[in-house]
């Protein structure tokens, strides 16, 4: 498996998750699975066979967790020398030319992405344009809604 890109914030998010599922999860279904077994008949119980489908969910989310973690390649753009310009966690303020809406977002790996906190991926079109652009270039992006322009207007590291 290659390297996984991650923030420093996003290897953060999922090392709480997956301590969560461990401490606080993980212990609940299998308390849940006993109680279930105590009723007696598991072949007509559904509460035993709903905890058992929890649980192969969390632990296969525990292994997804551990597997991306162990190939987590940590970046944090400060610690970059990029003079300005725009990389893998970067946080970039745009500007559509067109209609002078700006947006800001942060370039994250595919597993953070999450356009509702202006977090894309460093995949999507617009994240492609400007991986190595500086304040004030204007860039093109072709993506599915069609061809915009925007300006740079700034490049932070946070």
């Amino acid at each position: 498996m290659s390297a996984i890109p991650l923030t420093a914030r996003g290897a953060e998010r999922l090392q709480a998750e997956l301590h969560r599922l461990k401490t606080v999860e993980r212990p609940e279904v299998i308390n849940a699975i006993a109680e279930a077994r105590a009723q007696g008949d598991l072949s007509e119980n559904a509460e035993y066979d709903a905890a058992r489908e929890r649980q192969g969910f969390i632990e296969g989310r525990i292994q997804e967790l551990e597997g991306t973690l162990s190939n987590a390649q940590i970046i944090n753009p400060a610690d970059l020398d990029v003079s300005g310009q725009a990389v893998f966690g970067a946080t970039v303020e745009i500007e559509d030319l067109e209609s002078g809406e700006r947006l800001t977002y942060q370039i994250v790996g595919d597993l953070e992405a999450d356009i509702r906190a202006n977090m894309i991926s460093v995949s999507s079109p617009v994240a492609r344009a400007l991986i190595g652009k500086s304040e004030g270039d204007v860039v093109e992006v072709r993506a599915p809604a069609g061809v915009r322009e925007y300006e740079v207007c700034s490049v932070s590291y946070q």
